[in-house]
């Protein structure tokens, strides 16, 4: 079964009658299954609703009802986004089985948009990882080397749509799980400003940090899914009172005059592959070519942000996980003598060890003569580091860094070095500690793994952001490589 396209290609061949929704979604999962003991990317397809679904389509688009440019394309989303009446696991033990009785609002917007959701996908365990090993239901897989990890959270996600599965799917970043699973597989990875999308539905990770976004062949696609999926939403506190952006109509292709920062302290990390930073350097150099100017930036407290993000997202899921204590809802251990009994069976059973690690760390933060020392001292690091974002953006309209310090590694490579693991988000926890917009998109490979370029913008600047991102992409071809899968 070959690939699908990219979502501009598949909305043609919707246009021009070559395809319809339903033969799109059939390709789609006859796809999914023959790939998937191979992947592992998928938690549930939805497959006879799905075609329902498609069938649907076809019918509003034979009465000239098209939706949206969404409408009648497959696409995949991570499973922690609830559906009504449908499985959500966020790759959990704890949630196995768990039937949401409420939609999420992304959820819904797809719908409303005529999107067609074919499954959901493999993620670490209620997104607490960088490689998709800790799910419930096995690691997932990279396309492009099926013994090494697709990234995490979203690996899924970003495995689906680099295997030609999807052109299109959703997936959640708390501090970089879009973005770096992006760059290993290949794919375009935007996570929008915080409180650009709702979180509505969106099983809580860290409430302050978490953020919905896209992964997609290309920015104009990416474009397109975000605007969406965005807008205000009265029911998530922290949903911002914005309007849906129109992104698709700023992709000019034209980057004349904008001023690209290159941050001095990310090109001095210790650890980066001088092959990633090579790639990086000739994507900033074809963005110059492009007309752009370039000048270095400083983000000077960008040593503390790994640490600072580990205190501040445990602690968050510390309070966040409490909720599944084995009697509302989600795993409950058998034959509890009592109730402390319940709660504590229930949390050691249902959760994964890297999700008990975070529930215990952040706890400890949070507790009584530790809670200024840690906690508080984060939280005015975080304050710090938007003050250092602020202040590179004075002078400059995006900033273009390394996404990940590295290629895909292999599966089993750093599972007992936690400490190591946290190491790979170093480039894209500090976009979710101030709430910047970014993207990945791909600018290069070495030993055939593909390389990401992360492109940061100032907060609620997508559309720059993506204008940056598409003219890269209309100069060069690194977006159209495709793993070669059985």
């Amino acid at each position: 079964m070959e690939p699908l396209g990219s979502l501009a290609l598949l909305r043609a061949a919707l246009d021009d009658g070559s395809e319809t929704a339903e033969s799109l979604v059939a390709r789609s999962l006859a796809r999914a299954e023959a790939l998937e003991p191979t992947l592992n990317a998928f938690v549930h397809l939805r497959g006879n609703v799905a075609r329902e679904e498609a069938r649907a389509a076809d019918e509003r688009r034979a009465r000239g009802e098209v939706r949206s440019p969404l409408d009648g394309i497959p696409i995949a989303v991570k499973d922690n986004l609830v559906k009504t009446g449908e499985v959500t696991t966020c790759g959990s033990k704890m949630l196995e089985g768990f039937v949401s009785p409420y939609d999420s609002t992304v959820r819904a917007k797809l719908d409303a948009a005529g999107a067609i959701v074919v499954g959901t996908t493999n993620l670490d365990e209620f997104a607490m990882g960088s490689s998709t090993e800790n799910s419930h239901f096995g690691p997932t897989r990279n396309p492009w080397s099926p013994e090494r990890t697709p990234g995490g959270s979203s690996g899924g996600s970003a495995a689906v749509v680099a295997a030609g599965i999807v052109p299109l799917a959703i997936g959640s970043d708390t501090g970089g799980s879009i973005r770096q699973p992006a760059s290993f597989c290949g794919v375009v990875g935007v996570k929008p400003t915080y409180g650009r999308v709702s979180r509505w539905g969106l099983v809580a990770y860290a409430s302050s940090l978490d953020q919905v976004g896209a992964f997609s062949h290309t920015a104009a696609d990416a474009a397109l899914a975000l605007e969406a999926i965005s807008g205000h939403d009265p029911r998530d506190s922290t949903s911002l009172p914005e309007a849906a952006p129109a992104l698709a109509s700023a992709l000019s292709g034209d980057v004349a005059g904008l001023v690209v920062g290159l941050p001095r302290e990310y090109f001095e990390m210790e650890g980066a592959e001088p092959a990633v930073l090579e790639a990086v350097r000739a994507a900033v150099a074809e963005l110059e070519g492009a007309g752009a100017k370039v000048r270095e930036v400083s983000l000077p407290h960008t040593a503390y942000a790994v640490p600072a993000y580990y205190l501040i997202a445990t602690a968050e899921a510390s309070s966040n996980l409490a909720r599944f204590d084995g009697v509302r809802y989600g795993y409950r251990a058998a034959n509890a003598k009592d109730l402390t009994d319940l709660y504590l069976r229930s949390r050691s059973e249902g959760f994964g060890l890297e999700v008990k690690r975070r529930i215990v760390l952040g706890t400890y933060v949070l507790s009584a003569g530790y809670y200024d020392a840690y906690y508080r001292k984060a939280q005015q690091v975080r304050t710090l580091l938007r003050r250092d974002f602020e202040e590179a953006f004075s002078g400059c309209d995006v900033i273009a860094t390394p996404t990940s310090p590295e290629v895909a590694f292999p599966i089993g490579a750093k599972s007992d070095d936690p400490v190591k693991m946290y190491l790979s988000d170093v480039y894209t926890v500090s976009a979710n500690l101030a709430g910047l917009p970014g993207v990945s998109l791909p600018c290069g490979s070495a030993d055939g793994l593909p390389i990401g370029l992360q492109l940061l913008a100032p907060t609620l600047d997508e559309a720059t952001l993506l204008r940056v991102a598409d003219a890269y992409q209309r100069r060069t071809e690194h977006h159209l490589a495709r793993p070669e899968l059985p």
